[in-house]
């Protein structure tokens, strides 16, 4: 491909780079050094953090902070046997055993234990009873269901046992790329022995100061990125990070599976002028939403991704009544944007991608979609003027005004929000376009704007997986991925019930009870699946493009770049 050229690749499991380079390169036809633009910030290393949640962690980090599986590009959890193995235990209990290879080590030299595990799932599973200080994870589904970790301090086994009525039907979507950091880190910052034995003897301070080092012990500093703090049990590890250079990723020498076929990564979070850094040859490799510019001479591969872009209503303020979210969605023509801005860059006939979605807790293309999704039926397809008159009434709203956020400069979101403005203004409803280059998904819950306009669990970049655990647990209530402060009860029931209970009957029967509330509630207005693009420059090998949340940095230690 000639670098004057832009070629669009559709197709949900494109590869972009499928020849080795081995096969048509030397080494000294490589480039020791590759850029990758990421579609959101990066301040932490921490991606299990509500800040970490909403920032680019899970892109750039997935080869530094690897997991016992990795989501690939079909967007389902993939084992990665370099970290370890997990074993299910026979039995009518739901039992795990964990166990790190014998040469996982992170890189300051220090051996990846069940500590690690322990730090993990405590900080996940939520708020513990004996500390006044609360671990701030993002979302706690599927670690509140381990009854307990048997882990000897400093022992390489770990054995996981899930409560006796909670055996998890996604278990591999735990202790994945992003989920394990080092304990011994934790505890150093926290001034306390191990993670184990602390947060087993139940010291209401030191337990504290554990959870404080894990909420904000790895933010990243401006430059040089001390080792001792931020070690790595990847490929890679962080050497440097600043807003002018970049996050510079190199060799991890404490790697002991395959060394990364690259000496050096760059990772330049949302926010950069990427046509002028692929013109310097400061960028190879973007992940961006659909309908973004492609840097010239590119290749790019355009697919709709596994988030489901939506609006995600506050419950309070204007809309604290489900009468005015029934009003505003009323006025949403949802076919016609998908129609407009629904799948830019390719066509889907089935499934993913192929029309607007009808359910929040199915996967379009799955089993169970279609009859879930018909609790829908041709509810805010259209625009329906009675609907929206009767809702503003009996909310008791005279011409409101509503604020939809999302992270811009986005061409394309700006123009759903143009046509959402302009089918419901007739109708006295003032839509306002809110977005900034700085909005965070966290603006819909301090009030300051009304709706969000993002993928699942209001993320702006890359979201979503081939199962809907993160869509799901989004609705739940007293999650912090619930941005709109949603609770009902009677769907916090079903939902927990779909974590447990994979089968098709629960599926169908427990989907569309879920779904004739939701519909009614409406926390949310789905549309269509995110669109979204890899783009390439020419030259770069190895490079999948993955239509999930770990975007195309999943396997970066593969990449290669060539003149």
């Amino acid at each position: 491909m000639t670098r004057g050229t832009t070629r669009l690749v559709a197709g949900a499991a494109t590869v972009l780079v499928a020849v080795s380079a081995a096969a048509c390169s030397t080494e000294k036809d490589r480039v020791p050094s590759i850029g990758y633009a990421v579609n959101g910030p990066i301040t932490t290393y921490n991606a299990g953090t509500t800040e970490g949640a909403y920032s680019a962690a899970r892109q750039a980090f997935s080869r530094v902070l690897p997991g016992f599986t990795m989501v690939g590009p079909g967007g389902t959890a993939v084992a990665d046997t370099d970290i370890g193995t997990v074993t299910e235990v026979p039995g009518q209990q739901q039992v795990l055993t964990y166990a790190f290879a014998p040469a996982a080590v992170w890189s300051d030299g220090v051996p990846m234990t069940c500590d690690d595990l322990v730090l993990a799932w405590a900080a996940r599973r939520g708020n513990t009873e004996t500390s006044a200080t609360a671990f701030d994870a993002a979302e706690t589904a599927g670690y509140t269901d381990i009854e307990r970790i048997d882990c000897v301090p400093s022992q390489k086994e770990a054995t996981v046992t899930f409560r006796a009525d909670r055996p998890l039907v996604d278990r591999e979507s735990l202790f994945g790329p992003g989920t394990i950091l080092p304990a011994h880190v934790a505890a150093r910052t926290a001034g306390v022995p191990d993670v184990t034995s602390t947060l087993a003897g139940g010291d209401p301070d030191a337990v504290g100061r554990l959870a404080e080092a894990w909420n904000s012990g790895w933010t990243l500093p401006t430059g040089a990125v001390d080792p001792a703090v931020f070690a790595a049990s990847g490929p890679f590890r962080v050497e440097s990070f600043s807003a002018d250079d970049g996050l510079v990723l190199v060799p991890n020498d404490a790697w002991w599976g395959v060394p990364p076929q690259t000496d050096r990564v760059v990772v330049w979070p949302s926010g950069i002028d990427l046509a002028a850094k692929a013109s310097t040859g400061d960028v190879e490799v973007a992940d961006l939403l659909g309908g973004a510019a492609v840097p010239d001479g590119f290749a790019a591969a355009a697919q709709p991704s596994f988030g489901v872009e939506q609006l995600i209503f506050a419950t309070s303020g204007v809309f604290v009544d489900p009468a005015a979210r029934r009003a505003v969605a009323s006025c949403v023509p949802r076919t016609a944007l998908f129609d407009a801005h629904g799948h830019p860059g390719y066509e889907a006939e089935t499934g993913r991608g192929s029309g607007v979605v009808d359910s929040r807790v199915m996967l379009p293309g799955t089993l169970p979609y279609r009859s879930v999704a018909s609790v829908a039926a041709d509810r805010y397809r259209t625009t329906d003027v009675a609907a929206v008159t009767a809702g503003l009434a009996q909310a008791g709203l005279t011409e409101p005004t509503v604020r939809i956020g999302y992270r811009g400069p986005d061409a394309r979101r700006a123009a759903i929000v143009a046509d959402i403005a302009a089918a419901c203004g007739p109708l006295g409803i003032d839509v306002v376009d809110a977005s900034s280059d700085t909005l965070s998904p966290l603006a819909l819950r301090a009030g300051e704007v009304d709706v969000l306009l993002a993928g699942t669990a209001g993320g702006f970049g890359p979201t979503g997986t081939a199962t809907p655990g993160s869509a799901r647990t989004a609705l739940l209530g007293g999650q912090n991925v619930n941005l709109g402060g949603y609770a009902n009860g009677r769907v916090d029931e079903l939902v927990t019930r779909l974590a447990v209970d994979g089968s098709d009957a629960t599926a169908l029967s427990a989907g569309t009870d879920v779904e004739r509330i939701l519909w009614d509630d409406l926390p949310t207005l789905p549309l269509w699946n995110v669109p979204v693009v890899t783009a390439t420059a020419s030259g770069m090998r190895g490079v999948d493009a993955n239509p999930s949340v770990a975007g195309a940095g999943w396997n970066m230690d593969k990449w290669v770049f060539v003149r």
